[in-house]
C-alpha cells in the first residue's frame, strides 16, 4: 500500500502521541484516548501539514478505510496493521528522534569543556 507523506505523518503523529501519553499513565492502569478534533488540532499546531481541517478529516477517513486507524467511541487509535506501519516509520526516523531527544534533554553547550566563541557581525 502506498502512503503519501501526509498519511505517514498522520500515522506517525497518532502512534507517537499514544506512546508518549500512555507512558505517563502506565503505572495507573489507565489508558488515554484522543478525539478526531483534538488530534487535528495537534497536527495543525505541529505545522507540517498545511491543510484545512476538512482535508485532514478526509485523510483520516482514508486511513480508516485502509484499516490503519480506527474510530470507535469518539476516539482514534491505530489498528494492528497501523501499528506495524507506525513502527516501520518510527524505525526509519529513530536516529533523528534520538538526536532531538539528546539535544533537548541536555544543554548542547555542556558537551564541551572548552567552547570557541566568535564575534558575529
Amino acid at each position: 500500500m502506498f502512503l503519501t507523506p501526509t498519511h505517514k505523518f498522520i500515522l506517525f503523529t497518532l502512534g507517537f502521541w499514544y506512546n508518549e501519553a500512555n507512558k505517563r499513565l502506565q503505572h495507573k492502569n489507565l489508558s488515554i484516548s484522543i478525539s478526531k478534533a483534538l488530534f487535528i488540532d495537534i497536527i495543525k499546531k505541529a505545522g507540517i501539514v498545511e491543510k484545512q481541517p476538512r482535508a485532514l478529516y478526509k485523510n483520516l477517513e482514508l486511513l480508516e478505510k485502509s484499516k490503519l486507524i480506527k474510530y470507535e467511541d469518539k476516539s482514534l487509535s491505530l489498528t494492528p496493521k497501523g501499528e506495524k506501519v507506525f513502527n516501520k516509520i518510527y524505525e526509519e526516523h529513530k536516529p533523528f528522534i534520538n538526536v532531538i531527544k539528546l539535544v533537548t534533554e541536555k544543554d548542547p553547550l555542556s558537551y564541551s569543556k572548552k567552547l570557541q566563541t566568535r564575534f558575529s557581525l
